[in-house]
């Protein structure tokens, strides 16, 4: 295509001349071209760097989403972890140093020896390290709870060696056995009294049971009471030394007596419906020092894990007891 040639009618010669551009306007209309286009570039690259991503930042992104998604999975394993050895430190301070009247980990024995700020310094030069040092911060608090929880163990293995006769006598096991249970009519605590329809502190628990069905001492000890007791109709209570006793109620028949030594797991008498209740059942109180404490927290050598976490929430559900 041919280039445009400018004409200009001038006055002066009454004829139409060339335009011709200066070098000066050649120039600046060079530059303008020039600015024109750097301006256009400049925007078209700003705005591809900030919305199209490129093949390094497409890769880095993918990296850093399964990196969370990693992190994610160890935070939830670290919590699970957590819940479990804290679940441990209830047991063995609430039941088992409670068991063997040994004084319970302090929260301050528990967090001895757990790193400062200055231990993850090292970390801090990371690009995440805000990540990793919680990550690891939480790990380290793990250990060292296993840790003193391990040692724990190691102390209460040396009491039990030392307490054969202790471990006879305290209660331990289910006064009825799981396979002649009905169902678990009533746990510990405050219950509707099914006779006055009160509130009232229920300070044992019920197990229901067809009448005549066997129930057994949960410990070694002495028979102290094997007769009629106002309330729980035949009743029988045993002194199991080191602070303990044990009380049976509603039996139909008794099946020992006072001042009798009595083994754990033997027969002392049978499920009924005597004294101040509504059903054949067998109310059951375990008592530490004098004072009712919850039966539950007992049966530890009956039930695994799993069944001692249905029991309780059998033993709650229920809010009215049988006597």
């Amino acid at each position: 295509m041919a280039k445009k040639v400018k004409y200009f009618y001038n006055s002066n010669t009454l004829k139409y001349e060339k335009v011709e551009l200066s070098l000066k306007k050649k120039a600046l209309r060079v530059l303008g071209y020039l600015a024109t286009v750097t301006v256009f570039s400049v925007v078209t690259v700003t705005i591809a760097y900030n919305v199209i991503d490129s093949p390094k930042e497409k890769k880095l992104k993918r990296e850093i989403e399964q990196l969370s998604l990693q992190y994610d999975i160890l935070r939830k394993r670290i919590k699970q972890l957590d819940a479990v050895v804290t679940d441990l430190q209830e047991r063995d301070n609430n039941i088992y140093r409670v068991i063997f009247e040994s004084e319970p980990i302090t929260s301050d024995e528990w967090q001895t020896g757990f790193a400062g700020i200055h231990h993850y310094k090292a970390l801090e030069s990371s690009n995440y390290s805000a990540l990793m040092i919680e990550t690891t911060r939480k790990l380290d608090e793990l250990a060292k709870k296993m840790f003193i929880q391990s040692k724990s163990y190691d102390f209460l293995v040396k009491e039990v060696k030392n307490k054969d006769k202790m471990l006879a006598s305290v209660p331990a096991i289910q006064p009825v056995s799981n396979r002649d249970l009905t169902r678990m009519a009533s746990g510990y605590g405050y219950r509707i009294h099914p006779i006055y329809k009160t509130r009232k502190f229920h300070a044992g628990m019920d197990f229901t049971s067809q009448t005549g069905t066997p129930i057994y001492a949960t410990g070694d000890g002495v028979v102290t009471t094997a007769g009629i007791e106002r309330g729980y109709g035949n009743e029988v209570v045993i002194n199991h030394g080191y602070g303990y006793s044990t009380l049976y109620g509603h039996m139909s028949k008794i099946a020992t007596r006072v001042g009798q030594r009595v083994k754990r797991g033997e027969v002392i008498g049978y499920v009924g419906n005597t004294g101040a209740s509504t059903g054949p059942h067998l109310h059951y109180e375990v008592h530490k020092g004098g004072k009712p404490v919850n039966p539950i927290n007992y049966y530890f050598n009956d039930l695994s894990p799993a069944e001692y976490e249905k029991m309780l929430e059998l033993s709650s559900r229920n809010n009215q007891s049988f006597d």
